[in-house]
């Protein structure tokens, strides 16, 4: 089982994503970028934005656990959002640079960190408390996930199989202790483990692919045969 905080492991992962995302990115012509992605309300402009801008924010606790002054994502969600809506209408060109541009510098960034300042703790943009080795794996669920959401047919089979099980733990342990989630045996077809799902005893087991599984759990997947689940974000 991967440890999320393991950076000789997440790091790689994190590049890795990072370039999928680009190529993804690349392959779309500048009209497809004004197009529909699949989170509603935004273009996929809007989505290749948030993912520079969230670049520049982790690379914000990057200094933050370099520096050990507070440094956070945003100052609030206005921010955040009035920053997508501003990258969501800048010329093409400037967002593929931009999208690459503030990868680099985000993966500069940790890559500085020494042992001691990966286990600094700082803050993610919904407040919680982590140490500065959550970071990566923030960073990895933005960008294997956003180029599932440009919707040109990138999918969570994409995945790496280590990061399709750390969304399994992560995306799993976030849903239960949310209410209305339902009580659920996950067993990947895929795997020789299962996941529980929700706080009490299973009433039922779902089974399927980890990649449809994670794709599921984390709103990529469509599967009205399957529980509802509260939204994960």
């Amino acid at each position: 089982m991967s440890d999320r905080h393991d950076v000789a492991t997440t790091l790689p992962w994190m590049r890795e994503g990072t370039a999928h995302l680009l190529a993804v990115v690349e392959k779309l012509a500048d009209d497809d970028l004004r197009g529909s992605s699949t989170l509603p309300g935004w273009t996929r402009a809007h989505v290749v934005g948030h993912v520079a801008r969230n670049a520049e924010a982790l690379g914000r606790l990057a200094t933050w656990a370099r520096t050990g002054e507070e440094t956070p994502m945003y100052a609030d969600r206005d921010q955040r959002a009035a920053e997508i809506e501003r990258s969501a209408g800048l010329p093409a060109s400037t967002l593929r640079a931009e999208v690459a541009s503030t990868a680099d510098m985000l993966d500069a960034a940790l890559s500085a960190l020494t042992a001691e300042q990966w286990r600094a703790p700082v803050r993610s943009a919904l407040g919680r408390a982590v140490p500065a080795a959550d970071v990566p794996w923030m960073r990895i669920r933005e960008v294997w996930l956003h180029a599932v959401d440009l919707g040109t047919g990138a999918s969570p089979d994409d995945l790496p199989a280590g990061v399709l099980d750390l969304l399994l733990d992560d995306v799993g342990a976030a849903l239960s202790g949310k209410e209305g989630c339902p009580s659920l045996e996950l067993a990947p077809t895929d795997r020789d483990r299962t996941w529980r799902l929700g706080t009490r005893e299973p009433h039922g087991t779902v089974r399927a692919s980890a990649a449809d599984l994670a794709g599921w759990l984390t709103g990529r997947v469509v599967a009205p045969d399957r529980p509802a689940l509260p939204r994960w974000l």
